[in-house]
């Protein structure tokens, strides 16, 4: 989805829960849909900064739960390593196996564990509205450096 279409939408949400768009949050979408990476609420009020954005710390955190309340963005706790973000509207569901070791991120879908969620649901007259699947463990050299 583009930036523009993101941010019509990001404004109809805001109005629909009596809130109004903001400079600073209309810049803080517009970073988050400038990368396609997995970013931390540091990294994303430090690229603020470097924008020239007054947009404080507690602005940025604020309007990222904001996102992710609203569908925009989606969360990945990583522990002790903290909360990552990555935008989601517009994208294909997946995902994520994190390193325990080095903290990075494998994105991964699989059609046989959507089928069992859903019919896992169904068993339990459950609608899901989303969900969030989070493997951690060790990436492939980690594991071998432990070995």
């Amino acid at each position: 989805m583009r930036t523009e279409a993101a941010l019509r939408r990001f404004e109809d949400f805001l109005r629909e829960n009596g809130l109004r768009l903001t400079r600073q949050r209309a810049e803080i979408l517009e970073l988050a849909w400038s990368t396609h990476d997995h970013f931390s609420a540091d990294e994303m009020a430090s690229w603020a900064r470097g924008r020239g954005s007054k947009s404080s710390r507690a602005t940025v955190y604020r309007t990222l739960c904001l996102l992710v309340d609203g569908g925009f963005l989606a969360s990945v706790d990583r522990g002790r390593n903290g909360v990552l973000y990555e935008h989601i509207l517009g994208h294909t569901h997946h995902d994520h196996m994190v390193c325990l070791s080095c903290g990075k991120i494998i994105e991964f879908r699989c059609q046989e564990i959507e089928d069992l969620q859903d019919r896992e649901a169904a068993k339990n007259y459950f609608q899901i509205v989303r969900h969030t699947l989070l493997l951690e463990g060790h990436c492939g050299s980690c594991a071998r450096e432990k070995s």
